[in-house]
Protein backbone atom coordinates (compact mmCIF):
# COMPACT_ATOMS: atom_id res chain seq x y z
CA UNK A 1 0.00 0.00 0.00
CA UNK A 2 1.29 3.52 -0.81
CA UNK A 3 0.29 6.14 1.36
CA UNK A 4 0.49 9.80 -0.37
CA UNK A 5 1.12 12.52 2.20
CA UNK A 6 -2.06 14.03 1.06
CA UNK A 7 -3.76 10.92 1.56
CA UNK A 8 -2.09 10.91 4.68
CA UNK A 9 -3.47 14.68 5.69
CA UNK A 10 -7.01 13.88 4.87
CA UNK A 11 -6.67 10.67 7.31
CA UNK A 12 -5.67 12.61 10.00
CA UNK A 13 -8.77 14.87 9.79
CA UNK A 14 -10.94 12.05 9.89
CA UNK A 15 -9.67 10.09 12.41
CA UNK A 16 -9.41 13.25 15.01
CA UNK A 17 -13.20 13.24 14.12
CA UNK A 18 -13.18 9.38 15.13
CA UNK A 19 -11.47 10.00 18.22
CA UNK A 20 -12.98 12.77 19.62
CA UNK A 21 -16.69 11.11 18.79
CA UNK A 22 -15.41 8.13 20.86
CA UNK A 23 -14.11 10.32 23.69
CA UNK A 24 -17.85 12.22 23.48
CA UNK A 25 -19.62 8.16 23.92
CA UNK A 26 -17.08 7.58 26.88
CA UNK A 27 -17.74 11.29 28.71
CA UNK A 28 -21.09 10.38 28.38
CA UNK A 29 -20.75 6.78 30.39
CA UNK A 30 -18.21 8.56 32.89
CA UNK A 31 -20.76 11.08 34.01
CA UNK A 32 -23.92 8.74 34.11
CA UNK A 33 -21.96 5.80 35.64
CA UNK A 34 -20.50 2.36 34.87
CA UNK A 35 -19.88 -0.75 36.36
CA UNK A 36 -16.10 -1.81 36.16
CA UNK A 37 -15.14 -6.28 35.70
CA UNK A 38 -11.58 -7.31 35.61
CA UNK A 39 -9.94 -9.07 32.86
CA UNK A 40 -7.79 -12.33 32.85
CA UNK A 41 -4.46 -9.99 33.51
CA UNK A 42 -6.68 -7.87 36.60
CA UNK A 43 -6.65 -4.78 34.63
CA UNK A 44 -10.54 -3.01 34.28
CA UNK A 45 -12.82 -3.32 31.97
CA UNK A 46 -15.43 -1.18 31.53
CA UNK A 47 -18.50 -0.15 29.00
CA UNK A 48 -16.53 3.16 27.90
CA UNK A 49 -13.98 0.55 26.78
CA UNK A 50 -16.33 -1.55 24.55
CA UNK A 51 -18.55 1.49 23.15
CA UNK A 52 -15.60 3.09 22.20
CA UNK A 53 -14.34 0.26 20.14
CA UNK A 54 -16.96 -0.52 18.79
CA UNK A 55 -17.90 3.41 17.49
CA UNK A 56 -13.45 3.59 16.41
CA UNK A 57 -13.79 0.30 14.29
CA UNK A 58 -17.04 1.57 12.40
CA UNK A 59 -14.98 4.52 11.80
CA UNK A 60 -11.91 3.31 10.48
CA UNK A 61 -13.49 0.43 8.12
CA UNK A 62 -15.64 3.66 7.00
CA UNK A 63 -12.77 5.57 6.31
CA UNK A 64 -9.77 2.76 4.89
CA UNK A 65 -11.67 -0.67 4.88
CA UNK A 66 -8.40 -1.97 3.45
CA UNK A 67 -6.42 -1.38 6.53
CA UNK A 68 -6.69 -3.89 9.81
CA UNK A 69 -7.75 -2.58 13.09
CA UNK A 70 -5.71 -4.26 16.19
CA UNK A 71 -6.86 -2.98 19.16
CA UNK A 72 -6.74 -4.12 23.07
CA UNK A 73 -10.40 -5.56 23.23
CA UNK A 74 -9.74 -7.31 19.68
CA UNK A 75 -10.71 -11.38 19.07
CA UNK A 76 -8.14 -13.31 19.87
CA UNK A 77 -8.40 -14.31 15.85
CA UNK A 78 -7.28 -10.83 15.15
CA UNK A 79 -3.92 -11.17 17.42
CA UNK A 80 -3.07 -14.40 15.22
CA UNK A 81 -3.68 -12.70 11.71
CA UNK A 82 -2.03 -9.35 12.45
CA UNK A 83 1.84 -10.38 11.64
CA UNK A 84 0.76 -10.38 8.23
CA UNK A 85 -0.26 -6.63 8.03
CA UNK A 86 2.34 -4.09 6.57
CA UNK A 87 -0.43 -1.58 7.44
CA UNK A 88 -2.69 -1.41 10.72
CA UNK A 89 -4.47 0.53 13.17
CA UNK A 90 -3.41 0.25 16.26
CA UNK A 91 -5.95 1.72 18.91
CA UNK A 92 -6.31 2.12 22.54
CA UNK A 93 -10.07 2.64 22.79
CA UNK A 94 -9.60 3.61 26.36
CA UNK A 95 -6.00 4.20 27.73
CA UNK A 96 -5.50 5.19 31.38
CA UNK A 97 -9.16 2.76 32.58
CA UNK A 98 -7.53 3.14 36.20
CA UNK A 99 -6.97 6.71 35.97
CA UNK A 100 -11.36 6.89 34.26
CA UNK A 101 -12.57 4.76 37.27
CA UNK A 102 -10.83 6.45 39.83
CA UNK A 103 -12.74 9.53 37.71
CA UNK A 104 -9.11 11.83 37.41
CA UNK A 105 -9.47 13.02 34.13
CA UNK A 106 -5.98 11.72 32.94
CA UNK A 107 -7.49 9.24 30.57
CA UNK A 108 -6.80 9.08 26.40
CA UNK A 109 -8.37 7.74 23.03
CA UNK A 110 -4.83 6.58 21.20
CA UNK A 111 -5.39 5.41 17.78
CA UNK A 112 -2.10 5.04 15.52
CA UNK A 113 -1.48 4.36 11.80
CA UNK A 114 1.47 2.39 11.69
CA UNK A 115 3.04 0.99 8.20
CA UNK A 116 6.74 -1.39 7.56
CA UNK A 117 6.48 -1.15 11.76
CA UNK A 118 6.54 2.74 12.08
CA UNK A 119 4.08 5.36 12.94
CA UNK A 120 2.86 7.56 10.50
CA UNK A 121 -0.22 9.31 12.09
CA UNK A 122 -1.10 9.38 15.57
CA UNK A 123 -3.90 10.87 17.07
CA UNK A 124 -4.12 11.22 21.79
CA UNK A 125 -7.49 12.95 22.55
CA UNK A 126 -7.84 13.69 26.00
CA UNK A 127 -12.08 13.79 26.63
CA UNK A 128 -11.84 15.28 30.34
CA UNK A 129 -9.69 18.21 29.66
CA UNK A 130 -11.42 18.23 25.54
CA UNK A 131 -7.94 18.26 24.55
CA UNK A 132 -6.32 16.01 21.61
CA UNK A 133 -2.59 16.26 20.63
CA UNK A 134 -2.34 15.05 16.46
CA UNK A 135 -0.02 14.23 14.01
CA UNK A 136 1.23 13.21 10.51
CA UNK A 137 4.55 11.98 9.15
CA UNK A 138 6.07 15.35 7.48
CA UNK A 139 3.38 17.24 8.48
CA UNK A 140 4.20 18.67 12.15
CA UNK A 141 2.11 17.85 15.35
CA UNK A 142 -0.43 20.09 17.18
CA UNK A 143 -2.63 20.42 20.00
CA UNK A 144 -6.56 20.60 18.92
CA UNK A 145 -8.17 22.92 22.31
CA UNK A 146 -11.85 22.74 22.96
CA UNK A 147 -12.55 25.70 21.08
CA UNK A 148 -11.33 23.96 17.64
CA UNK A 149 -8.41 25.71 17.33
CA UNK A 150 -4.59 24.23 16.27
CA UNK A 151 -1.66 25.31 17.93
CA UNK A 152 1.56 23.72 16.56
CA UNK A 153 3.64 22.33 18.83
CA UNK A 154 7.30 21.17 19.40
CA UNK A 155 9.28 19.48 22.25
CA UNK A 156 11.71 21.38 23.99
CA UNK A 157 15.43 20.58 22.48
CA UNK A 158 17.08 22.05 25.51
CA UNK A 159 15.89 20.29 28.65
CA UNK A 160 15.03 23.05 31.14
CA UNK A 161 16.19 23.16 34.61
CA UNK A 162 15.35 21.48 37.00
CA UNK A 163 14.64 18.29 34.39
CA UNK A 164 10.90 17.92 34.44
CA UNK A 165 10.72 13.89 34.20
CA UNK A 166 6.83 12.45 33.14
CA UNK A 167 5.48 9.37 34.95
CA UNK A 168 2.61 7.03 35.54
CA UNK A 169 0.25 7.89 37.80
CA UNK A 170 -0.53 4.17 38.54
CA UNK A 171 2.79 2.19 37.88
CA UNK A 172 5.46 2.92 40.45
CA UNK A 173 8.84 1.61 40.11
CA UNK A 174 11.44 1.65 42.61
CA UNK A 175 13.92 0.76 40.55
CA UNK A 176 13.17 3.43 38.20
CA UNK A 177 13.01 5.91 40.71
CA UNK A 178 16.51 4.97 41.84
CA UNK A 179 17.70 5.37 37.98
CA UNK A 180 16.53 8.95 37.40
CA UNK A 181 18.21 10.06 40.93
CA UNK A 182 21.22 10.21 38.78
CA UNK A 183 20.26 12.55 36.69
CA UNK A 184 20.34 15.37 39.11
CA UNK A 185 17.91 18.32 40.45
CA UNK A 186 14.22 17.29 39.06
CA UNK A 187 10.56 17.90 38.99
CA UNK A 188 8.38 14.77 38.81
CA UNK A 189 5.27 15.19 36.92
CA UNK A 190 3.03 12.29 37.15
CA UNK A 191 0.01 11.57 34.71
CA UNK A 192 -1.79 8.66 33.28
CA UNK A 193 -2.88 7.48 29.79
CA UNK A 194 -0.80 8.60 26.21
CA UNK A 195 -0.86 12.19 28.44
CA UNK A 196 2.14 11.87 28.96
CA UNK A 197 3.29 12.12 25.42
CA UNK A 198 1.50 14.58 24.77
CA UNK A 199 2.76 17.11 27.47
CA UNK A 200 6.52 15.57 26.32
CA UNK A 201 5.71 17.08 22.80
CA UNK A 202 4.13 20.42 24.05
CA UNK A 203 7.39 21.34 25.67
CA UNK A 204 5.63 20.37 28.77
CA UNK A 205 7.96 17.87 29.59
CA UNK A 206 11.35 16.60 29.50
CA UNK A 207 11.67 13.03 29.84
CA UNK A 208 9.71 9.93 30.12
CA UNK A 209 11.02 6.56 30.86
CA UNK A 210 8.77 3.83 31.24
CA UNK A 211 10.09 0.55 32.42
CA UNK A 212 7.96 -2.85 32.21
CA UNK A 213 5.00 -3.83 30.13
CA UNK A 214 3.07 -2.09 28.01
CA UNK A 215 1.20 -2.61 24.88
CA UNK A 216 1.92 -1.20 21.50
CA UNK A 217 -1.39 0.45 21.08
CA UNK A 218 -0.23 2.42 24.37
CA UNK A 219 2.68 3.96 22.57
CA UNK A 220 1.60 4.17 19.00
CA UNK A 221 -0.15 7.26 18.32
CA UNK A 222 1.69 9.23 21.31
CA UNK A 223 5.15 8.08 19.67
CA UNK A 224 3.60 9.56 16.33
CA UNK A 225 3.25 13.28 17.96
CA UNK A 226 6.50 12.60 19.83
CA UNK A 227 8.37 12.47 16.43
CA UNK A 228 6.80 14.79 14.27
CA UNK A 229 7.31 17.61 17.43
CA UNK A 230 10.97 16.92 17.01
CA UNK A 231 11.90 14.40 20.08
CA UNK A 232 12.12 10.75 19.84
CA UNK A 233 10.66 7.51 21.28
CA UNK A 234 13.82 4.43 21.75
CA UNK A 235 14.06 1.27 23.72
CA UNK A 236 16.58 1.42 26.68
CA UNK A 237 19.39 0.87 24.23
CA UNK A 238 18.42 3.71 21.93
CA UNK A 239 16.84 1.92 18.95
CA UNK A 240 13.60 3.52 18.45
CA UNK A 241 10.45 1.71 19.14
CA UNK A 242 9.12 -0.72 16.07
CA UNK A 243 5.63 -1.89 15.97
CA UNK A 244 3.86 -5.38 15.02
CA UNK A 245 7.75 -6.58 14.02
CA UNK A 246 7.60 -8.92 17.60
CA UNK A 247 5.76 -12.38 18.07
CA UNK A 248 3.97 -10.19 21.00
CA UNK A 249 2.60 -6.96 21.49
CA UNK A 250 4.13 -5.96 24.54
CA UNK A 251 6.65 -3.53 24.44
CA UNK A 252 10.43 -3.52 25.71
CA UNK A 253 11.25 -0.93 28.20
CA UNK A 254 11.64 2.99 26.73
CA UNK A 255 12.27 6.49 27.03
CA UNK A 256 11.01 9.75 24.97
CA UNK A 257 12.90 12.80 25.08
CA UNK A 258 13.74 15.53 22.72
CA UNK A 259 17.12 16.90 24.05
CA UNK A 260 19.62 15.09 22.34
CA UNK A 261 22.33 16.97 23.86
CA UNK A 262 22.41 14.49 26.62
CA UNK A 263 23.19 10.65 26.72
CA UNK A 264 20.30 9.33 28.40
CA UNK A 265 20.78 6.14 27.64
CA UNK A 266 24.08 5.72 29.03
CA UNK A 267 22.58 7.97 32.18
CA UNK A 268 19.89 5.59 32.59
CA UNK A 269 21.89 2.41 32.10
CA UNK A 270 21.54 -0.23 35.44
CA UNK A 271 24.25 -2.62 35.23
CA UNK A 272 23.42 -5.89 35.97
CA UNK A 273 19.55 -5.08 34.93
CA UNK A 274 17.65 -6.05 32.04
CA UNK A 275 16.73 -3.17 30.15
Amino acid sequence: MRLSPGQLSTWLTAVIEVAEAAGREIMRIYESGFSVTLKQDRSPLTEADLAAQRLIGAGLAQLAAEVPMLAEESAPEVFAQRRGWPTLWLVDPLDGTREFVKRNGEFTVNIALVHEHEPLLGVVTAPARRTTYAAVRGGGAFRRDADGSRTPIHARRSAAAPLRVLGSRSHGDAVLDRMLDRLGPQVRISVGSALKFGLLAEGSGDLYVRRGATSEWDTAAGHAVVLEAGGCVVDMQGSPLRYNARPGVINPSFMAYADRSRDWVGLLAEPGLER
